[in-house]
């Protein structure tokens, strides 16, 4: 399995490669606030991994296996933002809320936490309750 900082690559990489049709180290950079050098660096250990194939000046491609890996990733954060925002988390912290708990999930957290998003999607009424208890209890505070 790859690391926290690999998998933050890996789902970047995916993203631009879905996006744009392919993905630079400048974007990669910039994506993740780093300097291109340490792009440089980890694409060459995603490399070794056997996650993405990497030419110098030619671009990066991921492997079936870091494709797959990449679409799991974007759907675990895809998810946790769901489910921040079901349980009504301010909509401008989300995204760093997601940030700082994705890695420190089990899959089956992340699944559990599936059915529950879905549990609610299902029927808008579970939400509705769900909010009348929030607010039943921010009154409380």
């Amino acid at each position: 399995m790859p690391t926290p900082s690999m998998e933050d690559y890996i789902e970047q990489i995916y993203i631009l490669i879905d996006q744009k049709g392919y993905a630079r180290a400048s974007d990669i950079a910039e994506r993740l606030s780093v300097h291109p050098s340490s792009v440089t660096k980890m694409v060459k250990k995603l490399d070794e991994k056997d996650y993405l194939h990497y030419e110098k000046y030619r671009g990066i491609v991921l492997t079936d296996k870091g494709t797959k890996i990449g679409k799991r990733l974007v759907y675990r954060h895809e998810l946790l933002e769901q489910f921040l925002e079901i349980i009504g988390t301010e909509e401008d912290s989300i995204y760093e809320e997601v940030e700082g708990i994705e890695h420190h999930l089990s899959w089956e957290s992340i699944f559990r936490i599936g059915d529950l998003v879905e549990y609610f999607q299902e029927d808008p009424e579970r939400l509705n309750a769900l909010q009348k208890v929030q607010e039943r209890n921010s009154n409380k505070e």
